[in-house]
């Protein structure tokens, strides 16, 4: 397969959604319009909302779609060049936040991807299907809770049938409930945060392992907390370290198979994340204002990333951690 050699970061405005989707899509518009600028490098401060933001809650695990602003995920503004023809790809989290931008890349770089979420999250996932299936690519819903062994290895079963192969994984889904000291934190929630970022992770490798071969990509979603981690999150920040360690240990013992393994360490991301606990309420408003870009991050300004390690543009990389924090912290 030959790649076209281009900026991983690069996006430009793509036509083609139709008017149902454009309508359904219609409540990011303040986002998007933001982003498109007629500047070939626009300036990343202003590219985006920025705080302060309304005060809101849900209840976890959220939706992009009840967020205000709506978050970016490239559903107008990434347009792919092929770099991933042919290639079949496991996306948990794949309805919204960074899983959704990847998922829309993945499909428009000509990937067929399959997409993991609680049922909870179908009205995301349905746009996110839509989306795949738009870019003429062939798209998989698997929902189901990853915090059981039995069901991690129906998924990654299920997501190499339907999709005739594996050969991209992105372990992205991921738990985190904002508490402000230890004493808050109980067994309950500790066992979610774990399970649900450390233990399925290793259970959907574990299996995947058996579908994926030679020029495979696993990539793993880290955080900024892995090396600065935040005082209201001691067993989120506690899992992203562990992810850290997992993926650059696991690269090592792939290298030869010629399985790469990376990690993504993003900073604050404007996700249904921080809207269902993850952050304190009170401070959600001036989400991300303390980064020197003054902003937090759209899902859609990880894509690139999330595209150059699955592609063979990365091919000398593994056992990495690529940061994108606006400014502060990371690797």
């Amino acid at each position: 397969m030959t790649e076209t050699k281009t900026d991983p970061s690069r996006r430009a405005l793509v036509g083609g959604l139709s008017a149902g989707m454009v309508a359904v899509l219609g409540s990011s518009a303040g986002a998007q319009e933001q982003v498109a600028q007629t500047d070939t490098a626009p300036n990343p401060a202003r590219s985006y909302p920025k705080p302060p933001f309304e005060k809101q809650q849900q209840a976890w695990p959220g939706l992009a779609s009840r967020m205000v602003p709506r978050p970016d995920h490239g559903e107008t503004s990434y347009k792919g060049s092929g770099r991933l023809a042919g290639r079949k790809a496991l996306i948990t989290g794949g309805d919204s936040g960074i899983g959704r931008a990847a998922a829309i890349a993945y499909a428009r770089e000509g990937a067929d991807v399959a997409i993991n979420y609680l049922p909870a999250e179908e009205p995301d996932a349905a746009e996110v299907v839509a989306l795949i299936r738009q870019a003429g690519r062939k798209a998989v819903a698997l929902p189901g809770d990853i915090r059981e062994e039995a069901f991690c290895q129906r998924l990654v079963a299920d997501a190499a049938r339907e999709l005739g192969g594996l050969d991209i994984l992105v372990n992205n889904a991921v738990y985190q409930k904002s508490q402000v000291s230890i004493l808050d934190i109980t067994t309950e929630q500790l066992d979610q945060s774990f399970r649900t970022n450390v233990y399925a992770m290793f259970w959907i490798t574990k299996a995947a392992l058996a579908h994926l071969g030679p020029g495979a990509a696993i990539i793993n979603t880290a955080s900024v907390n892995a090396y600065e981690p935040s005082e209201n999150l001691l067993d989120y920040a506690a899992t992203k370290a562990a992810i850290v360690n997992f993926s650059k240990g696991l690269a090592k013992q792939l290298a030869e198979s010629g399985i790469r393994v990376n990690a993504v360490a993003p900073g604050p991301f404007w996700t249904p994340l921080q809207v269902c606990g993850g952050q304190p309420p009170e401070k959600l408003p001036n989400f991300g204002k303390d980064t020197p870009i003054g902003r937090p991050g759209q899902p859609a300004e990880l894509a690139g990333i999330y595209v150059l390690l699955a592609s063979n543009e990365a091919s000398y990389s593994t056992g990495q951690v690529f940061g994108a924090v606006g400014g502060r912290g990371g690797p």
